[in-house]
């Protein structure tokens, strides 16, 4: 159990997409605005982690096309998220950034987002807790997960909404919203890295 634990908090912990962008949403909008978009972001892990687990996912992923379908997917809502991110302390004629990245936009970048379905992966594959029960077992690792996800993604909506909170200049909001959306154009470039495309 106890490897079980800290496997998921090193999983959750390191930059990805789900909690640079929570990070980024903090910067952005403030930290009451990333509420809604980081419990879609969770909702949306809780989602991937039953399809996983029972089985779904598995048989979905066996059409070899649809890998890649969700990796370009999640590939270009990344995109769509680091802009909005980097272009929410600045005015740019063509595009309103004032209104918050939402649940809806949590929510669908966890479904769509393939190392979501890795994580998930991991932790069903590896790490018995109660294997002579795999009902049981699926329903404890997703309490737990959940049970850790949420501080974890609270700390870094909290990271980034103080950023927000020292009054910076706005030129050094928009730097580092910048920084933000580049940070989370790395993580596009290892996942295409990664999977060889």
């Amino acid at each position: 159990m106890t490897t079980y634990i800290v496997a998921i908090i090193f999983l959750i912990i390191t930059p990805g997409p789900g909690v640079l962008t929570t990070a980024g949403v903090g910067s952005a909008y403030g930290f009451q605005a990333g509420l809604a978009y980081m419990f879609g972001l969770v909702f949306g892990s809780l989602i991937v982690m039953s399809a996983v687990a029972s089985g779904l996912a598995a048989i979905v992923f066996s059409v070899p096309f649809i890998r890649y379908i969700l990796l370009f997917a999640s590939l270009l809502y990344l995109f769509y998220l680091a802009f909005r991110i980097a272009t929410s302390g600045a005015r740019i004629a063509f595009v309103e950034t004032d209104e918050p990245l939402g649940f809806m936009n949590g929510l669908t970048l966890s479904v769509i987002n393939p190392k979501a379905y890795a994580v998930s992966t991991t932790i069903f594959s590896g790490f018995p807790v109660l294997p002579d029960n795999p009902a049981v077992e699926a329903m404890v690792k997703i309490i737990i997960f959940a049970s850790i996800s949420v501080p974890i993604h609270f700390i870094w909506l909290y990271a980034g909404a103080s950023l927000k909170k020292l009054g910076l200049s706005g030129q050094a909001m928009r730097i580092i919203n910048i920084c933000m959306a580049l940070a989370m154009l790395s993580v596009v470039a290892l996942a295409l890295y990664s999977s060889g495309v």
